[in-house]
């Protein structure tokens, strides 16, 4: 079964269960779906990848919401924010670690030959595959800056 459908039927769980949060959270969720796929000169079917992305633009917002929201000392949304980001975070592939990144960051560079801050385009174009949905490219951007001027 794939992801959209495994959202499907976790949602009507959710629905049977009187579960606000989940099922209000897959509806968004879905409905970022289907505004993709309708998106563009003609409708498609999005891949399992292309539902990740979805998925982890998603969570990022909802991440970057609680951010705010905790900044303007708004802890209800805050939470209801970060309650909904960690249902999104069951759909999503096991989150790299640090250290796994900064492994994959090594072997880019050594494998593209970048020398300094002047290549992060390379080194990032080599391990963007890799990190797909997996990281946060922030995170991942701010370790190659890091290797890339010595810091390792």
């Amino acid at each position: 079964m794939g992801l959209k459908e495994t959202l499907k039927s976790d949602l009507t769980e959710a629905i049977r269960s009187s579960n606000k949060v989940v099922s209000g959270t897959i509806r968004m969720v879905l409905t970022a779906i289907t505004n993709e796929e309708v998106s563009g000169k003609e409708a498609r079917v999005l891949t399992e990848d292309e539902i990740i992305t979805v998925l982890s633009r998603e969570a990022k917002k909802r991440r970057e919401a609680a951010d705010e929201f905790a900044k303007a000392n708004r802890p209800d949304k805050s939470a209801e924010e970060k309650a909904e980001g960690e249902v999104i975070a069951r759909y999503l592939p096991a989150q790299l670690t640090e250290e796994d990144v900064k492994k994959l960051i090594v072997a880019a560079i050594a494998a593209t030959g970048a020398a300094g801050p002047g290549d992060m385009g390379k080194v990032m174009g080599a391990i963007k595959g890799q990190i797909a949905g997996k990281a946060d490219g922030s995170l991942v951007s701010s370790l190659v800056k890091a290797a890339l001027a010595g810091g390792n």
